[in-house]
């Protein structure tokens, strides 16, 4: 039996000058597939990917947690009509056309699940989580939200009163902590301490 031997002094028979991992050269090879055939456009798949990374996720709504305490009059505003306070902001689009806002406070904690359909609004927080869009998650955070709660590090006092909120399009406001005055509406990340 004969070793076969490519010449190149590597130990698994091919070696690249490839950067990417295994995922990304799968997604570079599709890609570049789907273009050869005409069936995507390269500046379109980039327009996406750049609205992704900079345009939508959880940095908006870390900026609206930040106006709502910093601006008691968007706060106000954020109760009566959460989707034109967020669109104020510039943030709209997918699942963002209904939005609403609920703010714990000291007495009460909520919890927002979507049981049906798994909502999510993309403008203002991303891309939903895995976790958020998977059907034990969305029936355990109905039947035992201090339990989940808890698995996310969060345990409630006895006293404090939990609300499970079903899902239209919600904007939870966090409880402001001490430890977060000072924050403006320009911070890029949240407060140390968010309940």
């Amino acid at each position: 039996m004969s070793e076969h031997h490519h010449g190149h002094g590597d130990d698994h028979g091919h070696h690249h000058d490839n950067h990417l991992t295994d995922m990304e050269a799968r997604v570079k090879a599709l890609e570049t597939v789907l273009t050869e055939k005409g069936l995507i456009d390269p500046a379109a798949i980039d327009a996406i990917v750049d609205a992704y990374e900079t345009k939508v996720g959880p940095r908006n709504g870390a900026r609206v947690v930040a106006k709502a305490w910093s601006d008691p009059g968007f706060a106000d505003w954020l109760k009566r009509d959460a989707t034109a306070a967020i669109a104020s902001l510039g943030f709209t689009g997918r699942q963002g056309e209904h939005m609403r806002a609920v703010f714990n406070t000291s007495e009460t904690h909520n919890l927002i699940v979507c049981t049906l359909c798994s909502c999510y609004p993309w403008a203002v927080l991303g891309l939903p989580p895995v976790w958020y869009k998977a059907p034990p998650y969305r029936s355990r955070a109905v039947i035992d939200p201090r339990g989940v709660l808890a698995e996310f590090g969060l345990e409630l006092s006895a006293e404090k009163k939990g609300t499970v909120r079903n899902s239209v399009r919600w904007a939870m406001m966090m409880k402001r902590r001490e430890s977060s005055h000072g924050y403006r509406e320009r911070t890029s990340g949240p407060a140390p301490g968010w309940t």
